[in-house]
């Protein structure tokens, strides 16, 4: 009686942590992709409002979206981990 209800706990707690690892996962990617949409967004514009400085400002936002990426894929790395460990 007392181990079925030890591993029903067990179950459950491990449905739980599988939901909250797809959750972050699913916020990671919505977070990055809107961060990534915002930047470029403001880049253009910048860049419609002073042409000159395009080549800057493009390069400014390359770097930027690229580590906006490189956090969100160490985090989708880290709840794909909490998943399948």
């Amino acid at each position: 009686m007392l181990l079925t209800i030890f591993l029903n706990a067990a179950a459950t707690a491990a449905s739980i942590s599988k939901v909250g690892s797809a959750l972050g996962a699913a916020l990671t990617v919505f977070g990055a992709s809107m961060g990534i949409g915002k930047i470029g967004s403001s880049a253009m514009e910048a860049i419609a409002r002073q042409p000159e400085a395009g080549g800057d400002i493009r390069s400014s936002m390359i770097l930027a979206a690229a580590l906006i990426e490189g956090v969100s894929l160490f985090a989708v790395i880290v709840c794909l981990l909490v998943l399948f460990l």
